[in-house]
């Protein structure tokens, strides 16, 4: 089975770090982003990956010429953006035929691949997409789901709370077939919206609910959910959990629920809270961070204090500094 990952966007919600490098390399501790979302692929049907990617294709390419994985790994390049539609698309002339697993980039999830695709071929659907059960439905696409035909009958989008059709939302993993590439407009389009309500509507689209986690990792609140979901199912390969933390550098009881990485030095009089700190960087006496993301090489001096800031690769954040959310320095 061939696996189109959905990565063309520029990461501008996790700027300033993706100034650095594109989003789906960006890390979650010891290992990229875009590594973790394709750890949900069940090796022994996957032949072929297809990243699908604008910005930073460069840097792609050479992160995964230097990794060993049981499947060739095919670079797609999108000279513009085309949607999430159009990206599919534009991976066609590179399928070997046959079902087709789509997988948005940035999503850290729980999810069987292989219980969903035994589902979508016992119903013999043209597409089938995993559906994620939340409180509050308002903010997302809801699907209409028949629990007995396992169909999906028709969308709403961000309905208000007491009218949605349900509580499952599109989790962002889809199985298509190859008759459905033919339906596709050329140039610019979103599946979700231009093409899966057609589907629904004729009876061909199917739903996969599932349970477990499912964090979109796309914003800086959603990026340290990411990390610490990983942090809690050990999605790592070197490093040491201590406590709730994750990290490769000497780390002291006031660092909780974060990721540390190599050579960070924090003092003792610094505290660090549901944060990720990259490489090389400096934290100093009495400085508070939480929910921050640190760049690599950065530091940040006595006696600052900042909540929910991006800060950048090699900057200083100066001395008794206060923040609250937005990037460091801004822009």
């Amino acid at each position: 089975m061939d696996v189109i990952v959905l990565a063309g966007g520029f990461g501008t919600r996790l700027r300033p770090w993706t100034s650095h490098m594109p989003k789906p390399l960006v890390p979650i501790l010891d290992r990229a982003m875009i590594e973790h979302v394709v750890d949900v692929l069940p090796e022994s049907v996957v032949t072929r990956v297809l990243i699908a990617a604008g910005y930073g294709i460069e840097k792609m390419r050479i992160h995964f010429e230097e990794m060993s994985l049981p499947y060739d790994v095919v670079i797609v390049e999108e000279t513009e953006p085309l949607g999430t539609g159009g990206a599919i698309a534009n991976c066609r002339p590179y399928l070997s035929g046959g079902t087709v697993c789509v997988i948005n980039g940035d999503l850290l999830t729980s999810l069987q691949v292989e219980k969903m695709l035994v589902q979508h071929r016992e119903d013999g659907n043209s597409a089938t997409i995993s559906l994620w059960e939340v409180e509050d439905p308002s903010r997302f696409g809801v699907a209409d789901f028949d629990s007995v035909s396992r169909k999906i009958q028709r969308f709403q989008e961000k309905p208000p709370r007491d009218e949605a059709y349900s509580n499952l939302i599109n989790a962002g993993t889809y199985l298509i077939e190859p008759e459905l590439f033919d339906e596709m407009p050329l140039g610019r389009f979103s599946i979700e919206r231009d093409l899966y309500p057609h589907v629904a509507e004729s009876g061909r689209l199917g739903g996969f609910p599932f349970e477990g986690w499912f964090v979109d990792a796309g914003t800086p609140p959603s990026y340290i959910e990411a990390v610490q979901t990983s942090i809690r199912h050990g999605r790592h390969r070197n490093g040491e959990i201590e406590r709730d933390n994750w990290t490769l550098s000497d780390i002291h009881d006031r660092v909780i629920g974060s990721s540390i990485s190599h050579d960070v030095v924090i003092s003792e009089n610094a505290e660090v809270i549901n944060s990720a700190i990259l490489n090389g960087c400096k934290i100093e006496d009495g400085s508070w961070i939480k929910d921050c993301m640190i760049g690599s090489g950065s530091v940040v001096s006595l006696g600052a204090k900042i909540d929910g800031v991006v800060v950048d690769f090699d900057v200083i954040v100066p001395e008794n500094h206060v923040q609250t959310g937005g990037r460091f320095p801004p822009e």
